[in-house]
């Protein structure tokens, strides 16, 4: 007697609708980079946020952070970009298949030096994972069968143009909690390598034991940052990152071969293939992990794992989102090992007001890894819709 399996005639589950929302939230500090301004007090910050909805009421989240200073893609762009051709695209697709959905993407959005419209793609990829786990009752850890660790170490940004404002904003962080710190360079027009290197000291004074980053955004040029390089290395920076433009690989190999510092590369890195370049080439000991820049989680957990495979170091960053993209952030994380704390400063400068329900707790500078179903987070779509504009 042969037994065979009974055929299953469930009908597939597949996305029926991807909806946008352009949402307007309070900002709670000044934050910028070396490119210009993320967010002003009193302002209300910028985020673009998509909701998928499957066949079997499943629904999902995910997040992009308009922010012309670090990269090209506009709030107005990603939503034309995600109303007009990925929503399209993905619109009927299997709820299961994350790979066809980035191939759907890649064929709708052609990429050039890199991934095409990578924030955009991140909020609809990330909104799709949420969807898919809550589908079937797992966290996104579940979902990927790997979850190293329940809790994420996170840092501080240290702001201000000289060492009083320094000083505060460090002491700021440590009553909150927090015991490790980063600072960005190119803030202050003409500023040279040694009033950079003074600014990072005085938060070395402030924070004397603390995991401390300089993170240079692209701001320097192949002697600058060696100069730069060599004047901080007294300090005991954990890394210095992304301290060349995104496409100068050739100079971050001969930097990461002179400098005394660790350099990490963050914005040249929106693809694997990027990474696979850089490798190749000797150019990278510490990879940054993003997920927006790697335009959602799929290509993020491929590179992460690349980096992991290849002997680079991990480091973890974000792009100043709510707590959709927080939560997204501290799933990825949790599945590698970081060498330092992450990057996840959204709380500090702007709030979450649809974020219910069972909420990420940080505590002391450690988030806790969300583990309800999909990203764990709680999203109240009324205030979504309140928040439109």
């Amino acid at each position: 007697m042969v037994l065979t399996a009974s055929p299953d005639t469930r009908p597939a589950v597949t996305v029926e609708r991807v909806e946008t929302f352009t949402v307007a939230l309070p900002t709670l500090r000044d934050f910028a980079v070396a490119g210009g301004g993320v967010t002003a007090r009193g302002r209300p910050a910028i985020r673009v946020l998509v909701k998928v909805t499957a066949s079997d009421g499943s629904t999902g989240w995910g997040e992009a952070t308009p922010i012309p200073s670090w990269t090209y893609e506009t709030t107005e762009s990603i939503v034309s970009t995600l109303t007009h051709y990925l929503a399209p695209a993905a619109t009927g697709l299997p709820l299961w298949d994350l790979d066809g959905l980035v191939l759907a993407c890649d064929r709708t959005i052609r990429r050039g030096w890199s991934t095409g419209m990578p924030l955009a793609r991140a909020a609809l990829d990330v909104a799709w994972h949420d969807a898919l786990a809550r589908s079937r009752g797992v966290s996104l850890g579940e979902l990927w069968g790997r979850r190293r660790h329940d809790t994420v170490d996170l840092c501080w940004i240290a702001t201000g143009d000289d060492a009083g404002a320094l000083a505060e904003s460090v002491a700021e962080g440590h009553a909150h909690g927090y015991r490790h710190f980063k600072i960005k360079t190119g803030l202050v027009p003409g500023q040279d390598e040694a009033g950079e290197v003074a600014r990072a000291a005085a938060v070395r004074e402030a924070a004397p034991d603390a995991r401390l980053i300089v993170d240079a955004n692209q701001a320097g040029t192949q002697d600058s940052a060696l100069r730069l390089a060599r004047l901080l290395a007294p300090l005991d920076i954990a890394a210095l990152e992304q301290p060349l433009p995104a496409n100068d690989i050739e100079g971050l190999r001969r930097l990461r071969d002179l400098s005394p510092v660790p350099i990490a590369v963050d914005e040249s890195l929106r693809h694997p293939t990027d990474l696979a370049s850089f490798v190749r080439r000797g150019a990278i000991g510490i990879a940054v992990a993003k997920v927006q820049r790697c335009a959602g989680l799929t290509l993020a957990l491929r590179q992460c794992q690349l980096a992991e495979d290849c002997g680079v170091a991990l480091m973890g960053s974000g792009l100043t989102e709510s707590d959709i993209g927080l939560a997204a952030s501290l799933h990825l994380f949790a599945a590698y090992d970081l060498i330092a704390p992450a990057d996840l400063n959204g709380r500090q400068f702007l709030q979450s007001p649809y974020a219910t329900g069972s909420v990420i707790q940080v505590r002391a500078g450690v988030a806790e890894v969300p583990s309800g179903p999909g990203l764990g987070i709680g999203i109240d779509e009324g205030i979504v819709r309140e928040l439109a504009c």
